[in-house]
C-alpha cells in the first residue's frame, strides 16, 4: 500500500526534511526539456496545441541536443516561463539581452 509523500515526510526529523528540501531545491535548478514540461503538469499534447505543432515534434525538441534559441524561447513562453540568456564569467554573470526580439 502505497503512503502519501506529506505523510512520511512528516515523519522525518527537521534536519532530515531540510536536507531534503535543499536537495530538491538544487534538483529543481537544472532539468532536461521534458523534466520541465512534466515539473509544470504540461503533457506533451498540450504543449503541441499552444505551440501550434503535433506532439511528435515536442517529443523531438526535447530530445534534440542542439535547438534555435527562438524554438526554446517558444517552448519556454508556452510553458509560462521566460527564457534568460546568461554568460557566466569567473568575475560573475552577463545578461545576454541580443535575442530578446526573437
Amino acid at each position: 500500500m502505497t503512503k502519501p509523500f506529506k505523510k512520511l515526510r512528516s515523519k522525518m526529523s527537521r534536519d532530515a526534511q531540510k536536507r531534503s528540501k535543499a536537495k530538491t531545491n538544487c534538483m529543481l535548478q537544472e532539468m532536461l526539456l521534458h523534466e520541465l514540461r512534466q515539473a509544470r503538469v504540461v503533457s506533451q499534447e498540450k504543449l503541441a496545441k499552444e505551440l501550434h505543432i503535433n506532439q511528435s515534434s515536442v517529443s523531438k525538441i526535447e530530445h534534440r541536443t542542439d535547438i534555435y534559441l527562438s524554438t526554446l524561447r517558444n517552448y519556454i513562453e508556452a510553458l509560462g516561463g521566460e527564457l534568460d540568456i546568461i554568460a557566466t564569467f569567473p568575475e560573475g554573470q552577463i545578461r545576454i539581452n541580443q535575442f530578446h526580439d526573437l
